[in-house]
């Protein structure tokens, strides 16, 4: 497990910050309380196995006693490097990303399963959703209780899901919490 480089710091940042914002700085800053240490740490992000983690120092450095080879994993996954280089957000880093969304979308109740089954979320799904989102923006996805069941991307801003018929595609589908059940072998 190593720390990432420039380049691969800049990629997370970016994909990161295309779902919380200026939220990121919480994100980074966000304080430790794990560990024998009475004064709070950080958390920090490692590379290891093309996969990303954002986990405690104080958990990194108790982690040192342990082989690469025999590491499986550490702290929250949040996402991994594909062959070509790009990074891709995995359900993992779900609460990350609710905790300090920038843009929300809510659903309504008969809508949940078609994305939990893997559908992109339409106009008629739609319970409620937050002002400025503009397309490609990061959009985190909850139900009417506000329980966070994915996220995915805005296809239309929300001036035009006003206007847009019920069968419209608002937010494409990128992951939700069905697949802790569905891809539990790759996870």
């Amino acid at each position: 497990m190593r720390p990432l480089d420039e380049t691969e710091t800049t990629v997370v940042f970016e994909k990161l910050y295309k779902f919380v914002g200026n939220n990121l700085k919480n994100i980074v800053e966000n304080p430790s309380n794990e560990g024998p240490d009475a004064e709070a740490g950080r958390y920090c992000f490692r590379l290891q196995k093309n996969r990303v983690y954002y986990v405690s120092e104080s958990l990194v450095k108790r982690a040192t006693n342990i082989s690469r080879k025999n590491l499986v994993s550490l702290g929250t996954c949040i996402g991994k490097y594909t062959h070509a280089g790009s990074f891709h957000l995995n359900i993992m880093s779900l609460n990350l990303l609710a905790a300090n969304a920038k843009h929300k979308v809510w659903l309504k109740p008969t809508a949940e399963m078609s994305f939990l089954y893997g559908n992109h979320v339409l106009k008629g799904g739609l319970g409620r959703i937050t002002d400025s989102i503009v397309p490609g923006d990061g959009v985190v996805v909850f139900s009417m209780s506000d329980v966070p069941l994915g996220f995915g991307i805005a296809a239309k801003s929300t001036q035009d899901c006003r206007k847009l018929d019920p069968n419209g595609i608002v937010v494409l589908h990128q992951a939700d919490i069905g697949e802790y059940l569905r891809d539990e072998d790759e996870l």
